[in-house]
């Protein structure tokens, strides 16, 4: 996996809630599904990515302005700069 996969598979986990938690649930297939859509991914990234701390992805995720996020569970309460006078 060139680092911009490496990049593209961590930005998706943050940004992406299906598929962090398909991910959460069974990491080995989702990478097994990546390397069956032509995602390289050497012996050493595969134990890298499978031993990613989940609770810090999370939490990372959950940081993110949900305007980023693919699937946006949150209301994003509006600031004062947009409301209305």
């Amino acid at each position: 996996m060139s680092q911009r996969s490496v990049e593209a598979f961590l930005g998706r986990l943050a940004t992406d809630e299906e598929f962090r938690e398909r991910f959460k649930t069974d990491r080995g297939a989702v990478l097994d599904e990546l390397v069956a859509g032509g995602a390289p991914i050497t012996p050493v990234e595969r134990r890298a990515l499978l031993g990613l701390d989940f609770e810090s992805c999370e939490k990372f995720a959950g940081l993110l302005d949900p305007r980023l996020q693919k699937v946006c569970t949150r209301r994003v309460p509006p600031t004062e700069s947009s409301k209305a006078p």
